[in-house]
């Protein structure tokens, strides 16, 4: 499938502030802290922006958020094209009947969910997390949603790690994916 980098100045401008931290959370991983990102208001605007640019006329209905830190590039998108926000949870945090699925992340397995009357055969949703680095999340959140009658139109992250090899999982799995900016290390 499809793989796009916004090749502008405002992606240029949010990759120099995602900052590198090594051995976090554990020895051998090398995390990007989207923080910096966040504290910055230009960093932050031009974020959501570049997402209101490339989903504007999709005809979406719903943003659907990975836990946690998709929701905060998720709700500013769904209130800045009108659209609802549906949310992905770790396990034991939504109170009403879900669909639950397993992964491992890079450091870690956990559970994801989602509220099984959440999205609706009318719903055409892009699923929003903050990174793409193996894949695994998203492979997850992409497998809670095709439980439901929606329709998937992309995965979009803020950033990919590129020598991960997330973007091969999305291949797999048949999900076009776009991220604002990449790294190659």
């Amino acid at each position: 499938m499809t793989h796009n980098v916004a090749a502008d100045m405002r992606g240029n401008y949010i990759a120099r502030r995602i900052t590198p931290v090594e051995n976090f959370p554990k020895p051998g991983i090398n995390f990007r802290d989207i923080t910096p990102a966040l504290q910055d208001p230009r960093a932050l605007r031009n974020s959501i922006d570049l997402f209101a640019e490339r989903y504007e006329n999709m005809g979406l209905t719903q943003v659907v958020a990975i836990e946690a830190r998709g929701f905060i590039f998720s709700a500013a998108l769904a209130d800045r094209l009108g659209v609802g926000l549906t949310l992905i949870r770790k396990a034991g945090k939504l109170p009403r009947e879900v669909f639950s699925t397993s992964y491992t992340l890079e450091y870690a397995d956990d559970i994801l969910e989602l509220h099984k009357d959440s999205l609706k055969a009318r719903d055409k949703v892009v699923i929003m997390d903050d990174m793409l680095a193996t894949g695994g999340t998203m492979t997850a959140a992409v497998k809670l949603v095709r439980n439901s009658p929606a329709t998937i139109i992309e995965a979009a992250f803020v950033c990919e790690l590129l020598y991960l090899g997330g973007r091969k999982e999305m291949d797999k799995i048949g999900v076009n994916s776009y991220a604002i900016c990449a790294f190659d290390e």
